[in-house]
């Protein structure tokens, strides 16, 4: 059986991997014959057939996977019908998540007023409130279960696609949001009804109230926000600073409801209920103590998981649970390993698209590991001192087990974590998180209050823990991950057994595996996908720039923190040798304060005033490993010219090597084009082009398109962005040439290594969901 369920797991992982879905009939008929296959074998107990079977529960894992994809796939939204007007009718279907200038939320639809319109059954919106403080509206609140008519302008979900970048388009995919967009903010807005009755809607209505009465006891405290978040799963409240603390120590799972707490918290009430059962003749007589205890522990972790808002990573837990929950309850004895496989088995059934996000693999191994260094440790003695020897050798076997996980799908890891967790998950998981709890059910001011304070106390001791620094190093590939997994169970072995070291050995690559780096005389420009603006890093056999940093997306999140820096870490960028900030315009600059703080750089060179730095002007050049990179534009005169748009300011930045050239011209408008054609002619033609201002109007003129005459042009530009950038004439211009866009490609690799190559991330990652 337990092989038969890893079978089935790699069947539903491999579907996740697929470009595109086999077709219906197909998936219905490899279904049907799998299942009778295995009935057939189950009954003749062949073990000649062992290896067919194994392979019958992995086509049956792929098949069933591929029938809940094609069945979420027919819901979606068609593509005549992005970007237009639809009048809607709907339900608020969670709690809403407040943002700079407005509210998100799930909007299920109930029905569709314009004509011929077709939309997914439940979409994601967001309100806006105004962009200008003028433009603000009040009485806009929306609460979980109303009932409105809106009119919307939707999309298809899309994402940033950039390599070891979040997956936004699997996310929404998963959790059945199949079209994203705003409510209009000129149309009319009715609420229909204050409440639709449903179970689900209560729920969020239940929840909303309790984030209510959190805030109106801690309207100003500093940490009201993560006791929102242990209480109800709500973790807007929490700002970046604390985001970034809870990273640097390794507790961020535990500042959100996690499978963790919602086990802590059905042991709690398990053992309680289990107490005082005890102490009833009669309730004994009724059912056994035990049966009880189980029965009242899965109540609880059922109720935590709804007031959470049952999220994904919560189902998943529930789950796992129920199947505990269940072999206790039957008295049967199934063993460590088959329990965790019959959790694995239920969730991939419920949720096939589970295997997409990591916190399934690190919840599943942190819950191996804690089953395997708990089993087997025989002839210790009871007392204060085995409590406290077990508690670390947990601790040990959770870091030294999950490191692997963490290098490969994150690239860093805290070397404090040990400690930090130490104390924080007892903490955390018997005080605070029931101690919010038992707020949310008898709202007493001083016992939140008093959490507050206890939560505060850790706060501190995380603070002073913060000072070490983070490991970080570069996404090791999946064979030395795949080497350093029994490297980190050879280590876990009990005490005696012979070469554990080796376990060491095996984890080296992984903590040790090189950056790739151009060779000498190459270079790798990367146009990261960050959406409606542009961050382009350039590698050298030993040296990296990065050229400007993306888009601020909000007053909390810019590209900066969400895509740059975590790309850079991923491809084992410790500092950068140079920082080029084109100009000004947010969406540009929006993220080198991310940038910043989070490495090292020698040099910075912008046309911003207020940055510190040096002026780039024409004529500066240098050469780093054999490539060499010229600065073409503004010359010095221009920053005199106080009216000069910031466009104008653009830093032009030339790249050449034995192979090819790249021109990067970030905002450049016509009048700096023509300048450019007038002065440095006989610079401008490259091999790759990087098409000026995002293919707008007021650039590519078809003087300098002549001139430059590249082979390959890259418009960075935002998934139908509001500028409606790039222009259809502008594109035109550009006919002779092989076209890429982020938008539609994603990340571009320019790879000016023995010769000239170009590829894009969607095209090397294509999966099933995208653009769908």
């Amino acid at each position: 059986m337990r092989t038969g369920i890893v079978a089935f797991a790699l069947g539903v992982g491999f579907l996740q991997t697929q470009e595109t879905l086999p077709a219906w009939s197909l998936v219905v008929g490899a279904l049907v014959a799998a299942l009778v296959f295995l009935l057939w074998q189950a009954r003749r107990q062949d073990a000649i057939d062992r290896p067919v079977s194994l392979f019958a529960c992995a086509l049956l894992g792929f098949s069933w996977a591929a029938l809940f994809a094609d069945q979420r796939l027919q819901d979606h939204l068609p593509e005549a019908w992005e970007g237009r007007d639809v009048d809607v009718v709907g339900v608020v279907a969670t709690l809403p998540q407040g943002f700079e200038r407005g509210e998100r939320f799930p909007f299920d639809v109930e029905s569709v007023l314009t004509p011929g319109a077709q939309l997914p059954r439940r979409i994601m919106l967001s309100w806006y409130h105004g962009w200008l403080e003028d433009e603000w509206r009040d009485g806009l609140a929306i609460r979980p279960g109303e009932r409105w008519r809106f009119t919307v302008r939707l999309k298809r979900p899309h994402g940033n696609a950039n390599p070891h970048g979040f997956d936004y388009e699997a996310w929404l995919f998963e959790r059945g949001l199949r079209a994203t967009g705003y409510v209009r903010p000129r149309a009319d807005a009715q609420r229909l009804d204050d409440f639709v009755w449903r179970p689900g809607y209560a729920i969020e209505r239940l929840r909303e109230g309790v984030r209510r009465s959190f805030l109106e006891v801690l309207p100003d405290a500093s940490y009201a926000g993560v006791l929102v978040a242990l209480a109800i799963g709500d973790q807007q409240a929490i700002p970046a600073d604390q985001w970034r603390l809870f990273r640097q120590t390794g507790v961020t799972h535990l500042m959100s409801i996690s499978g963790l707490h919602v086990t802590m918290v059905a042991a709690l009430f398990a053992g309680l209920v289990g107490w005082l059962w005890r102490r009833s003749e009669r309730l004994m007589l009724f059912l056994p103590a035990p049966k009880a205890a189980i029965a009242a522990g899965w109540l609880a972790a059922l109720g935590y998981s709804l007031l959470a808002g049952f999220a994904v990573p919560t189902q998943r837990t529930l789950y796992m649970l129920s199947v505990v929950a269940l072999a206790l309850w039957s008295g049967r004895n199934l063993g460590v390993s088959r329990s965790l496989l019959l959790a694995l088995l239920l969730v991939l059934l419920l949720d096939p698209w589970a295997v997409l996000s990591p916190g399934f693999w690190l919840s599943f191994a942190a819950v191996g590991l804690l089953f395997f260094v708990g089993t087997g440790r025989i002839g210790v003695e009871p007392g204060w001192r085995a409590a406290l020897a077990n508690w670390g050798a947990t601790q040990w076997a959770v870091t030294v087990g999950t490191l692997p996980l963490l290098l490969f799908l994150f690239q860093q890891f805290s070397l404090v974590s040990p400690p930090a967790n130490a104390v924080a998950i007892p903490l955390v998981s018997f005080v605070i998180t029931p101690l919010a709890l038992v707020f949310a059910v008898i709202p007493w001011p001083l016992l939140l209050h008093f959490d507050h304070w206890l939560l505060a106390g850790l706060m501190r001791f995380l603070e002073w823990l913060a000072v070490w620094p983070v490991w970080e190093q570069a996404a090791p590939p999946l064979a030395a991950t795949l080497l350093a997994v029994p490297g980190a169970i050879w280590l876990l072995l009990p005490r005696g057994f012979p070469a554990r070291w080796l376990g060491f050995c095996l984890l080296l690559p992984a903590l040790l595996w090189p950056a790739p780096r151009p060779a000498l005389g190459d270079a790798w420009v990367d146009v990261l996908d960050v959406g409606q603006g542009l961050a382009v890093v350039v590698r050298t056999a030993e040296h990296t720039l990065l050229y400007d940093t993306g888009p601020l997306y909000s007053a909390e999140s810019d590209a900066g923190q969400r895509i740059v820096v975590p790309y850079l870490r991923a491809t084992g960028v410790r500092e950068l040798d140079t920082l080029i900030v084109t100009h000004r315009d947010k969406d540009h600059s929006g993220g080198v304060v991310a940038v910043q703080q989070a490495l090292p750089i020698a040099r910075t060179l912008s046309s911003v005033p207020e940055l510190v730095g040096e002026r780039c002007v024409a004529g500066q050049a240098w050469e780093w490993d054999g490539v060499h990179f010229t600065i073409l534009h503004p010359q010095a005169d221009d920053y005199e010219r106080k009216a000069a748009k910031t466009n104008n300011m653009s830093c032009v930045l030339r790249i050449e090597n034995a192979f090819g050239s790249v021109l990067l011209t970030s905002d450049i408008e016509a009048r700096d084009e023509q300048a450019l054609l007038a002065r440095a002619a006989d610079r401008l033609r490259s091999d790759v082009l990087l098409v000026p201002h995002h293919g707008s109007a007021t650039s590519s003129t078809p003087d300098f398109v002549a001139a430059v005459a590249a082979r390959e042009v890259i418009i960075p530009v935002g998934y139908r962005n509001r500028f409606q950038h790039p222009r259809p004439d502008v594109v035109a211009r550009y006919a002779g040439s092989r076209l890429w866009r982020s938008d539609r490609d994603g990340a571009v690799r320019i790879d000016l290594a023995s010769g000239l190559a170009l590829s894009s991330y969607r095209g090397e990652y294509r999966r099933y969901w995208q653009g769908r």
